[in-house]
């Protein structure tokens, strides 16, 4: 276990642990704004995936009743939502860390009040999916047991 000496480091030789701290976000930060420029660059970003649809017509001929025709395109409408949406908050998530990094390096008091208030929001944005998607999650273990519970009875 390193014992800290009289300048604050641990005696490793590499200066403060606070120091040593910063220098690691600082990298972490240059990391995640790489990851973020590479993902607003990819075909996985918001706009690009949101862009990337496929209309209903190419599953089956116009107006032809194809009850699995339909039930694919349903699918698939469903998973091409929940990427628009993971994208989204994938960006999300890598912009918090990025402001919660730069905020360790200043000082939560030196940084820009925009900053601050957008921080804030995708915290509030952050946490309220995560509560849909719990809310959604016991809905679908609410309605898979109900279906088991009639299953039984048969």
């Amino acid at each position: 276990m390193a014992v800290p000496d009289e300048t604050g480091g641990t005696g490793s030789g590499g200066g403060t642990d606070l120091e040593r701290g910063v220098g690691a976000l600082e990298k972490f930060q240059e990391r995640v704004d790489k990851l973020l420029a590479d993902l607003e660059s990819s075909a996985a970003s918001r706009t690009k995936v949101a862009a990337q649809t496929v209309p209903r017509s190419s599953f089956s001929g116009p107006n032809a009743p194809f009850a699995e025709a339909d039930g694919l395109y349903a699918q698939y409408n469903r998973v091409h939502e929940s990427l628009v949406s993971l994208s989204a908050t994938l960006r999300d998530q890598i912009e918090y860390l990025r402001i919660a990094v730069y905020g360790s390096a200043v000082g939560y008091d030196n940084v820009e009040d925009e900053l601050r208030r957008r921080f804030h929001e995708i915290r509030a944005d952050l946490v309220e999916d995560a509560s849909r998607a719990k809310e959604s999650e016991h809905r679908t273990n609410d309605d898979k047991s109900a279906s088991y519970g009639r299953d039984e009875k048969r």
